[in-house]
């Protein structure tokens, strides 16, 4: 999403109100209001929705002007509106560029909500592996056709936060290549489509040999000087609800990417007996590409 609607069809809006939400409506004696109360949050929600979109990820930051844009509504309300989900945690403006980014604590809420037990199982066991391989290590999971990192925990004394609630493209990455090992060859093209980039019977191909080989490693694919590494959490079922990732420089990893890919593996498999699940001495049957 590059480009959202303007709003003007919701009324003038109140300069004292930093959400413009406008003035609430004064009773009638019989219980009747004139003025929906959520307009506020629909506003701040669409602010939230441009700031998530593919123009905001990858500035990094969008400023008030080119928000007031997006979602058409007037700058000092735009900037009102702001300061105050700022306040909240909810939105981080750069204090260098003075743009703004989706804040820290949108993510935390929603790791909290649907992906509780799993971040709570994993977070430790990251912990353990990122100072292990001395480097960052990111739990992702699949959205549609992208890969969505909810946690990065960092080998170092700093934590990294430029994944958290970032998506890329699963097909570019080895956690989306773990994240599709149930896939099928059928349910790959629904998905993609024909005309993806790798063509369906190589992307096939790199989540077999990762199945395989207990992980998948990258090196360059996604971004140049990049190498990756990432491996299954699977939940009781023995279905892929996670991966585990270690990213790097290739100038840091890329000697070592086997090293930490069989580390990452075993770390996913401690993630994934946490979660209930018992390893199958037979695997299951796989669908043939035709």
């Amino acid at each position: 999403m590059t480009n959202l609607p303007p709003r003007g069809a919701d009324g003038p809006e109140d300069p004292s109100d930093p959400h413009g939400a406008g003035p609430r409506a004064e009773s009638s004696g019989s219980g009747d209001t004139t003025a929906p109360r959520g307009h506020g949050l629909r506003r701040d929600i669409d602010l939230l929705e441009a700031l998530a979109s593919d123009e905001a990820q990858n500035a990094g930051g969008l400023g008030v002007v080119r928000l007031a844009q997006l979602v058409g509504r007037e700058k000092t309300q735009v900037s009102r509106a702001l300061k105050a989900l700022a306040a909240a945690g909810i939105v981080e403006r750069d204090p260098d560029t003075l743009e703004y980014r989706l804040g820290w604590r949108l993510f935390s809420l929603v790791a909290r909500t649907s992906q509780n037990r799993l971040v709570r199982m994993a977070e430790p066991v990251m912990h353990a592996l990122s100072a292990d391989v001395e480097e960052t290590s990111h739990l992702c999971v699949l959205s549609d056709r992208e890969v969505l990192t909810l946690l990065s925990v960092s080998g170092h004394s700093f934590r990294v936060h430029g994944w958290e609630g970032r998506g890329v493209p699963a097909w570019q990455t080895s956690a989306g290549r773990v994240l599709l090992a149930d896939a099928t060859p059928d349910e790959l093209y629904v998905r993609f489509g024909t005309t993806s980039t790798p063509p369906i019977p190589e992307l096939w191909a790199l989540i077999q040999k990762a199945s395989r080989q207990g992980y998948a490693r990258v090196s360059e694919e996604f971004e140049a000087g990049l190498v990756g590494v990432s491996a299954p959490v699977r939940d009781f079922r023995g279905r892929v609800v996670a991966a585990i990732n270690i990213s790097a420089p290739k100038s840091r990893l890329g000697d070592r990417l086997d090293q930490a890919g069989r580390t990452t593996a075993k770390a996913a498999a401690r993630v994934s007996a946490l979660l209930g699940w018992e390893p199958r001495h037979t695997p299951f049957p796989r669908a043939r590409l035709t």
